[in-house]
């Protein structure tokens, strides 16, 4: 059975943020994500992930300004300053954690903005920082997210993610893979994640449609649970969907793996 860590930017909702590190390590879970931590002192994120015996798996970068709807710098031309300025924050927030790798959001470069030209601007940002997360023994990730959640947002597919790494060139950046997007954008999840299984870290999972809890939907997680297994992947699993109905009532699927892997 692969380790599922909590999102707990998406679980616990109904928790105040500081209270969801200690109901994921009550609901069975070691780690944890969430989309950023520099809202928080490090060193009350550090107390909260070691008072409950939690690691923390994954955060991602500085996105812009979140609340105006920025999602993220590193394909945007007119940003590149502000990228290249958020890159040691995130570093500095990194090592304070503990955390192994973080997540470079794309963004939403714009209509005014030409493909080839946020295709450039991504890559040139992430030659940037690639070298430095490294010097400081954190990868780099980059997601592809589908075009119906968040439109305009520049990384969409696998295909795109391949090219991306392909134009970049250095061995410290990562495909973060998010079952439930690449689902929506193309399907055939199993043999994509063994295609690429030496650059994916990371695997996101989520529902469709609804992300919500696997189950929910139309992917078969039992067998894209059991494929990770047979394939080697040796990552981390983030559960990041939005519960049905609370957190806990939405775990039924945790207990089979669970059930599942001691049968086996």
């Amino acid at each position: 059975m692969p380790r599922f860590n909590a999102n707990i930017t998406m679980l616990f909702q109904e928790l105040d943020f500081m209270d969801r590190f200690k109901a994921a390590a009550d609901a069975g879970f070691k780690g944890v994500e969430y989309l950023f931590p520099y809202d928080y002192e490090a060193d009350r994120l550090v107390a909260a992930l070691e008072g409950n015996g939690l690691v923390q798996v994954l955060h991602n970068m500085p996105p812009g300004d979140w609340a105006a709807g920025e999602r993220g710098l590193a394909s945007l031309p007119d940003r590149v300053g502000e990228f290249q300025d958020s890159v040691g924050k995130a570093i500095e927030y990194a090592k304070a954690l503990g955390c192994p790798q973080v997540n470079c959001l794309a963004g939403i470069p714009g209509d005014g903005v030409a493909p080839e030209k946020a295709h450039g601007t991504f890559v040139e940002n992430l030659k940037f920082a690639a070298p430095q997360f490294e010097a400081a023994g954190i990868k780099l990730l980059i997601e592809a997210i589908n075009s119906m959640d968040i439109p305009g947002f520049f990384l969409n597919t696998s295909k795109q993610t391949e090219r991306v790494l392909a134009d970049v060139g250095h061995d410290n950046v990562y495909f973060q893979f998010d079952a439930y997007h690449m689902q929506i954008m193309e399907g055939d999840i199993c043999r994509t994640v063994e295609r690429l299984l030496p650059r994916i870290p990371h695997i996101q999972i989520a529902d469709n449609p609804g992300r919500h809890e696997p189950g929910t939907g139309e992917i078969n997680y039992p067998y894209f649970f059991a494929h990770l297994d047979a394939i080697g992947y040796g990552g981390w699993v983030g559960c990041e969907y939005i519960p049905a109905a609370t957190t806990a009532e939405g775990l039924g699927w945790l207990r089979a793996a669970e059930a599942a892997s001691k049968a086996a």
